[in-house]
């Protein structure tokens, strides 16, 4: 039997927009078969129509820094225009420099971060050091954005994905137990699919109310559905608000590494703790994904050239 791996989920995931259960369920039901998994979703009825693989814009890195003994962390996103010149070894040195800086930084946003001084030559501000590296280069870059991390009471563990297409930071509160392993776990998770929250207390009203909308929407499609009594439909909706949590936030979310343990994130943090014999909390994380939001202007040629020729008719 093949062993699903949460790549792949996430793989069927972005080609279906089915949910990340109903995908490991399709992976496992067709040994892996890509093909027969996207039919299985499909006969259920679980494939959406529209692609969910949003196409991550902009090149460049994302890294992470942790110190002072695992109690501060920082993690960046620098961009550059090409793939080519991400793997450059000055532009990745460049982005380790960076995010040493932000690990020590006081400022509370990406411009006070670009005004102040750059550690390595303080004859000069980091936005001016990004000038300089633009003009080597030979490549328009920005510093796009930061995060600090502190936990006093616990530590931070940082794990990059893809070599740096993504990074993620994750902070616990942590008894009497070295927690490095479970924070490692819980931050690949994170990275390979991406929650929209972190626990079902986060979500709002609005996007609740927006989730119900839907489910009942549905419902009164189905001529089966429509015909039962509101009390009936309000404890269905009220299951697929439980299914919702179960997709969209982590500690809800089964916990990808079956192979370790079978339950949700939550339940493996505190399975996890109680085997090594103290208590681990999740508190917070980080995830950067490489130009996430940035929209990419695609150069057609081709498009380009005809439409030129028109003009000159």
């Amino acid at each position: 039997k093949m062993a699903v791996t949460a790549s792949m989920v996430k793989e069927l995931r972005e080609m279906t927009g089915a949910g990340m259960m109903d995908c490991k369920k399709a992976l496992s039901a067709t040994d892996g078969d890509f093909d027969k998994a996207i039919e299985f979703l499909r006969e259920k009825g679980l494939a959406t129509a529209e692609k969910k693989a949003g196409r991550i814009a902009a090149e460049g890195l994302v890294a992470t820094t942790i110190k002072d003994g695992d109690k501060v962390a920082a993690i960046v996103e620098v961009n550059a225009e090409t793939d080519f010149v991400a793997k450059n070894e000055v532009f990745r040195t460049f982005v380790k420099e960076v995010v040493e800086q932000a690990a020590d930084t006081d400022a509370a946003d990406i411009d006070a971060f670009k005004a102040e001084k750059w550690a390595l030559d303080t004859s000069m501000t980091v936005d001016e050091k990004l000038a300089a590296m633009i003009a080597k280069i030979g490549e328009n870059m920005n510093i796009r954005r930061f995060a600090k991390v502190s936990e006093e009471n616990g530590i931070v563990v940082s794990y990059i994905h893809a070599g740096g297409k993504i990074g993620v930071l994750v902070n616990l509160a942590v008894e009497g137990v070295d927690a490095s392993e479970i924070g490692k776990n819980v931050a690949m998770q994170i990275a390979a699919l991406n929650p929209r929250f972190w626990d079902k207390s986060q979500v709002t009203d609005e996007v609740l109310a927006e989730e119900k909308k839907i489910a009942l929407a549905l419902m009164d499609t189905d001529p089966k559905m429509a015909s039962k009594p509101e009390a009936v439909k309000e404890k269905i909706v009220m299951g697929k608000m439980n299914k919702f949590y179960e997709e969209n936030c982590l500690l809800q979310m089964e916990f990808v590494r079956g192979d370790i343990f079978q339950g949700s994130v939550e339940k493996y943090i505190a399975d996890a703790a109680k085997k090594l014999g103290g208590s681990v909390k999740f508190v917070d994380a980080v995830r950067f994904q490489t130009g996430e939001g940035i929209e990419k202007k695609q150069e057609d040629f081709a498009a380009e050239v005809a439409a030129q020729m028109n003009m000159g008719k």
